[in-house]
């Protein structure tokens, strides 16, 4: 609403690139925006036309330095975006760990300092862990999780531990939880670890479509437009102390989609798949039931993978 004040961290990663673009269609209806940045003015530099609306304002500060934060704004909403996963390996698993706790302590510590009354946290669907053979989608009710006791896991731990923190502040703030899968759009990077990116990539520059691994993991994507529809929702509408999985239902191996792309971006440019098909054990899977965000917010998703994977490449 107009007369809201949302505070957003995370906003110069793609999850806030998507929000930032979102909001800015709704001109002057658009809420007050507090974008939380380490450093606006690289932003402001590469997006001009994002960091220049007319209800948005930039805060130098860091979630992991309480000191740095606005605590003496007053807040209706906190959108949590921040520890998105694109620096992942830069990091040690202990200090990922730390951001992603830390940082949400202290973001929930500040929402009830400055008033607001709803907190929505971007976790992730890694907080379900490896999924057994024969489940094709996760639901919310899914109580698996992420080995603890093997560090590569510390990501999808620590959202895991940073759901329980939102439940232990529930007493105090409305909370609701986003459990988020896969994306493409304009803005997802096209030189990390983003399968869909590299193929994209690849599709545009490269001299064939390369697959890393076998290619037999189940994918599913959601366009960034889509995902920040949905996030807006459930900062507005979701039940408290709930989650919610954010995502496409549509799965499709990696192997499908390196094809897809080809097909869609560079018709005739060669696919390798550089690893054998292995025979040893289920295959990845990594697809959401989204059926409890479609029956309790009414929400669809409205761009197909083929028109996502077409307009992710005009940027």
């Amino acid at each position: 609403k107009h007369d809201d004040h949302v505070l957003l961290t995370g906003g110069t990663g793609f999850f806030g690139l998507a929000l930032l673009r979102h909001w800015a269609q709704w001109g002057e209806a658009a809420p007050q925006l507090t974008v939380l940045t380490r450093n606006p003015q690289r932003f402001a530099k590469q997006y001009p036309e994002l960091a220049a609306q007319p209800r948005l304002q930039w805060w130098t500060g860091d979630v992991l330095q309480p000191a740095s934060l606005p605590h003496h704004l007053r807040f209706s909403h906190v959108l949590h975006a921040a520890a998105d996963s694109t620096l992942g390996p830069q990091l040690t698993p202990l200090q990922r760990f730390d951001q992603i706790l830390e940082g949400t302590r202290n973001l929930l510590e500040l929402a009830v300092h400055c008033g607001a009354q709803r907190f929505l946290l971007t976790s992730s669907g890694g907080v379900y862990g490896r999924l057994p053979a024969g489940l094709q989608a996760v639901s919310e009710d899914c109580m698996l999780m992420p080995d603890p006791l093997n560090p590569a896991q510390a990501y999808g731990v620590a959202k895991r531990a940073a759901e329980h923190l939102c439940a232990l502040f529930s007493d105090r703030i409305e909370v609701v939880i986003a459990r988020c899968f896969a994306f493409v759009g304009r803005d997802l990077p096209l030189d990390v670890h983003f399968a869909i990116g590299n193929f994209i990539r690849d599709a545009m520059q490269g001299e064939a479509i390369t697959v890393q691994g076998d290619g037999s993991p189940l994918r599913s994507y959601l366009d960034q437009r889509d995902l920040a529809d949905w996030l807006v929702a459930l900062l507005e509408r979701g039940r408290p102390g709930q989650a919610y999985n954010v995502g496409s239902p549509e799965a499709v191996s990696i192997a499908e989609l390196a094809y897809r792309v080809r097909d869609l971006l560079a018709p005739g440019k060669p696919v390798r798949i550089l690893a054998e098909a292995s025979k040893d054990g289920p295959r990845s899977i990594y697809v959401p039931d989204v059926s409890k965000i479609e029956r309790e917010l009414g929400l669809r998703v409205r761009i197909e993978l083929n028109q996502a994977i077409q307009d992710a490449a005009r940027r």
